[in-house]
């Protein structure tokens, strides 16, 4: 058994980084520009506070371009981390767990028609914890039982409503992955 677990998104599409990077740079110069120009007054001060709002906005717009979400799983510890990464800029706080239930794979509609595949640890009796959010059926499930034979726990099939089902692990894993 692993006794760290790192489950991530994709990495983003390459056109985004140039778009970040723009963003980031305004965000820069626009943070240097207001630096450079303030002059303790009461209309450069109105200024400044204009300047830093947009200064926020550039950043944030930026980091919607470069971030992604990780969750580190530290079995030996019991706990469990949920990050926003940008760069090297790591945003999470530990949480302990400690009693793992099961996985569950639920089917979640949204509100365009589409649907979106969960992957969550349930633990402590009643508490579960979003890990892995997917447009698709398979690569949901994957990350599904890799976690839940890592934890060795069962694994529910949530995904068709009001019909749970729980997984007979084998059986699944001898469909999915020579399909």
């Amino acid at each position: 058994m692993k006794s760290k677990i790192i489950i991530s998104e994709s990495n983003r599409p390459i056109w985004q980084i140039p778009i970040a990077a723009l963003f980031f740079t305004l965000a820069f110069g626009l943070l240097a520009y207001t630096i450079y120009e303030v002059k303790f007054s009461n209309e450069s001060v109105r200024s400044a506070i204009v300047d830093i709002k947009n200064i926020v906005f550039l950043a944030a717009i930026g980091a919607g371009f470069s971030s992604q979400k990780r969750i580190y799983i530290d079995l030996e510890h019991s706990k469990f981390k949920p990050t926003i990464e940008i760069g090297p800029l790591k945003f999470g706080k530990w949480k302990q767990i400690y009693n793992y239930e099961y996985v569950s794979v639920f089917h979640q509609p949204l509100q365009d028609g589409d649907y979106i595949y969960e992957v969550n640890l349930w633990y402590d009796r009643n508490k579960h914890f979003c890990l892995f959010e997917k447009n698709d059926y398979k690569e949901a499930f994957i990350i599904g039982y890799e976690l839940s034979e890592e934890l060795n726990i069962d694994l529910l099939d949530a995904t068709v409503p009001n019909d749970y089902k729980w997984v007979d692990k084998n059986e699944w894993k001898s469909k999915m992955y020579n399909s």
